[in-house]
């Protein structure tokens, strides 16, 4: 069973984004207060009484969700990534296996959540190994298709690490397919995103996808 992490975004960054001064302030308090009026218009949209009593702070509950939802927007890999980079003579794979990650479709704004297998080949820099789930966090707290969330982290790792080779597989389960649409139970998708060697080097490729799903078993 998946269960949201707390420790997934950096605490420092955290705090930074709410340590906001008072100009800042006022435009955050403006932009809830107009996020809460377009809630309350989609409730009186779909036929609901705004005013019913179980509806009265759902307009202030729903613009904080989603503000926390897609704060992805407001973190840098870069920045999340930080100094914990480090000279390392490895010259083996690095893998962390079974990150779960929970995002947003942009097409219909209903969750995916899956998990996801992020490895890379070092070429004289590692990275703390706590750091490459807050990568995916950064990337899947956006409104995001699975196939670009992969690339995004993929390219995040390169940019930064510059390693001989990234390699980042997502499994994950979609609601708009699940509770709309074709409503396929049991459906999931897996989607790869290959960089260096994870690319070119088949035994490389190999190695990376038999650890990502070892006997064969998947999310």
């Amino acid at each position: 069973m998946i269960r949201p992490s707390r420790d997934l975004i950096d605490p420092a960054l955290l705090r930074a984004a709410t340590e906001l001064d008072s100009d800042e302030l006022s435009t955050h308090t403006d932009h809830m207060r107009e996020f809460e009026q377009v809630v309350r218009r989609q409730l009186e949209l779909i036929g609901e009484d705004p005013e019913r009593e179980g509806l009265q702070k759902t307009p202030s509950r729903v613009a904080k969700a989603l503000s926390w939802l897609t704060r992805g927007y407001e973190l840098d890999p870069a920045e999340v990534i930080g100094d914990a980079l480090f000279a390392e003579n490895h010259e083996n794979m690095v893998m962390v296996r079974d990150i779960e990650l929970y995002s947003m479709c942009e097409h219909h704004m209903l969750p995916f959540f899956g998990r996801a297998h992020v490895a890379y080949i070092p070429d004289g820099k590692i990275v703390g190994l706590s750091k490459i789930p807050r990568v995916v966090e950064v990337f899947a707290r956006r409104l995001q298709v699975q196939e670009r969330l992969g690339e995004q982290v993929a390219d995040a790792l390169e940019d930064v690490l510059k390693p001989k080779g990234v390699g980042v597989v997502i499994e994950a389960v979609h609601l708009c397919m699940m509770m709309r649409g074709v409503e396929k139970q049991n459906s999931r998708t897996i989607t790869s995103s290959l960089r260096g060697v994870f690319k070119d080097d088949a035994r490389t490729r190999s190695e990376f996808l038999r650890l990502a799903h070892p006997n064969g078993a998947g999310y």
